[in-house]
């Protein structure tokens, strides 16, 4: 088969924040409930609300508080005296043990953080990433994972909105020209996981197998990228139910992207919301679909949300298992050899960071990433084939369903496994999860069970040789229908003689393997004339990261050999093509295109500016940076691009913001960008300024 594998794959080397290891009041109140009623109010950026909690003390208390960062109280209820400090609102009062109380009160909030409005003046969006602790920078809440409360929120938005929160919708009221969207949940979660999005969005419906309602949302303008975008999602959502043998926990399931989101995906109850950097056609699909993302965060469905780890040195039961999970999925769609070559990458990073003396252990606090998610799918990959699949498979739905809707360790987990299995797992716990270093060698031995993986590492034990003494492996592995031995072969021709490896190049050029052919247009660093009409053939691939690189290195080659025919041909060849919502392939031909002599000069002024316009707020971040950094490789910044790089700089997503802070400072080595930004000051916000004056510009 066709193996489509995702450039996205390894977006979750940049960790989600996960919460301090904090208990406000949760051994003396339990919350049993919130029900809210809010407003944002897209031209403050602020929020309004009415909350009404009820709570039950375990003990005669005076006063009960809730998280709540930077808010202020507007009116209450008189069963007790509310008030707002700078991060909790407290109430004071005779409360009985045993006896609920709900109280109600009003509040407004400026989020600094967690709550976003974006693209404003535009299409506007708002949406929430709670992600640990966060969510009582717009909602009042418990900010410890082992408080689980039931959520219950309404929301006043301007009619021609949408707006989705978790669970089941159960009323729309129009008043005015606003609506009041009324969403119901029928059991409780962490405050993390509570979930707002507002913004204009059309969505499909059906139920899975098991009747579940699934609920898919796109733009309108992205209606025909709906199926490639969500592609496989029922089957996704089909196979976890099978796989972990416990029915979905949860009332319905959303799924949601928004603009600029600060990572991946995140698996709010029952509404995942994701980047839409991951919204793409068919041809985006090869490259950098979905699939991954879709699986993994529908898996914290039941490990996170569902059963959720007491403490952040217990991370690695939510990261891991829905790693490991999602990559059992993908294997479901994709095949046995992919699912082994992913397990593979991880364990060379992994045995790569333990070799460089950065292991770390996977039960402790302050883990990265790689190590939770990739090192903990990598644990119970292992423990899997320790136990065998069918004690595994029990011990995960015994784990799931004695520990449903509460909170976990490690050791509830493992004793659940010994206790199906009979095995002392002593010794799998010492190297496995509170050794540092990465046990390589039993990762190898278990990728030795793929007969694929065997031949993988039969030709990867070639790179040594001489090209004549490993031709006829490499062109038999150029033959075979497999993406991945074809990709290694082709990256073991890279500093060949021509002469000597032409025939195999040819081979590969021949191969419809999608993974080969891409391994051809990013390793050829120069195309020699020999190549030059099978890299023409990649300008028509369905995959937009082989068309960028042939499209950049065939330029390349024409301007070298001065042959101005052949690159405006070239040029006219590729100028309807955009590539991925980031516009690779645009932006390119937009900067090439300026840059090659005499092509419709009449034209480079509006090419120009659509190239600056790309720099502007009301792009996704990742078109803007693309966008930046070709202004800045042709040295042409000007007023209006370097006002949007000042604007990046204070950017919410703090990768971009990270960037652009980077390229700023590079940029205002020169005079000439120093003296436009005397010409930018004017224009800029005080936070802009603030910045400006932090960094002494």
């Amino acid at each position: 088969m066709k193996y489509l594998i995702s450039f996205m794959v390894t977006v979750f080397a940049f960790a989600k924040a996960y919460t301090q290891d904090i208990a406000p009041q949760t051994a003396t109140v339990d919350i049993q409930s919130i029900r809210a009623l809010v407003t944002p109010i897209f031209e403050t950026k602020s929020i309004a609300g009415q909350v009404w909690v009820s709570f039950k003390p375990f003990e005669d208390v005076a006063e009960v508080r809730l998280d709540a960062k930077h808010m202020s109280v507007t009116d209450s209820s008189d069963i007790a005296i509310v008030t707002a400090q700078k991060e909790h609102i407290v109430f004071k009062g005779d409360f009985k043990a045993s006896q609920k109380y709900t109280v109600q009160f009003a509040y407004n909030a400026t989020p600094k953080q967690t709550l976003y409005f974006v693209n404003e003046g535009g299409n506007d969006q708002i949406w929430t990433q709670g992600q640990g602790k966060y969510t009582s920078h717009w909602l009042p809440s418990i900010d410890d994972v082992n408080d689980k409360i039931e959520f219950d929120i309404s929301v006043v938005a301007p009619s021609n909105y949408q707006v989705i929160s978790n669970g089941k919708m159960i009323k729309k009221e129009t008043l005015g020209g606003s609506t009041v969207w009324s969403f119901d949940m029928q059991q409780p979660m962490s405050s993390y996981l509570v979930a707002l999005v507002v913004g204009t969005y059309q969505q499909t419906n059906f139920p899975s197998t098991s009747g579940v309602p699934l609920e898919f949302y796109y733009y309108p303008e992205d209606a025909f990228l709906a199926e490639p975008t969500y592609r496989y999602s029922k089957q996704i959502f089909d196979f976890f139910e099978k796989e972990i043998g416990v029915p979905y926990p949860w009332q319905n399931y959303k799924q949601i992207p928004v603009k600029d989101f600060l990572y991946a995906g995140m698996e709010n109850t029952g509404a995942t919301i994701f980047s839409d950097n991951f919204v793409v056609d068919s041809i985006g699909f090869t490259d950098r679909n979905y699939v991954n993302v879709n699986a993994h965060e529908l898996a914290h469905q039941w490990f996170g949300d569902f059963v959720t780890a007491t403490k952040s040195k217990h991370h690695w039961l939510q990261e891991g298992f829905a790693t490991y999970y999602a990559l059992l999925a993908e294997r479901e769609i994709f095949g046995d050899d992919y699912f082994y070559y992913k397990l593979y990458e991880s364990a060379e990073q992994l045995r790569e960071l333990s070799d460089n003396g950065k292991g770390q252990k996977l039960v402790a606090t302050g883990g990265s990433s790689l190590t939770y998610y990739q090192k903990g799918a990598w644990a119970l990959h292992i423990l899997k084939e320790t136990v065998g699949v069918s004690a595994f498979a029990k011990a995960v739905k015994n784990y799931l369903t004695k520990y449903q809707f509460k909170n976990v360790t490690t050791d509830d987990f493992l004793a659940e496994v010994e206790a199906v299995s009979g095995q002392d797992l002593t010794t799998y716990k010492k190297n496995w999860l509170y050794q540092s270093a990465f046990q390589a060698a039993e990762a190898l031995e278990s990728l030795k069970k793929s007969s694929f993986m065997r031949s993988y590492f039969e030709l990867q034990a070639l790179r040594p040789l001489s090209l004549n003494e490993k031709y006829k492996q490499l062109d038999n592995a150029l033959r075979l229908p497999n993406d991945y031995l074809g990709q290694e072969a082709v990256y073991q021709l890279v500093g060949t003689n021509l002469q000597q490896s032409i025939g195999l190049y040819k081979q590969a050029f021949s191969s419809k393997n999608t993974l080969v052919r891409q391994a051809i247009a990013t390793s050829v660093e120069q195309i020699s004339p020999p190549l030059e009409y099978q890299f023409e053939s990649f300008l028509r691939d369905d995959s937009y990261v082989t068309r960028e690189q042939a499209f950049l290195k065939l330029w390349l080659l024409y301007r070298a050999n001065t042959n101005l025919k052949k690159q405006k041909a070239l040029l006219t060849q590729m100028e309807d093509q955009f590539g991925f919502s980031d516009g690779n392939i645009r932006t390119l031909w937009l900067t090439l295109s300026l840059a090659t002599q005499e092509y419709k000069s009449d034209e480079a002024g509006a090419r120009y500016d659509e190239l600056v316009s790309y720099t502007g707020a009301m792009h996704p971040f990742q078109l803007r940076e693309n966008a930046f950094q070709f202004l800045s490789q042709i040295q042409s910044f000007n007023r209006t691009s370097l006002r949007n790089l000042v604007e990046a700089c204070t950017h919410h997503n703090w990768r971009f913001r990270e960037n652009s802070r980077r390229l700023l400072k590079q940029l205002v080595k020169e005079e000439r960008i120093k003296d436009i930004m005397t010409s930018v000051k004017p224009l800029l916000s005080e936070k802009e300024l603030a910045y400006l004056k932090r960094i002494d510009l």
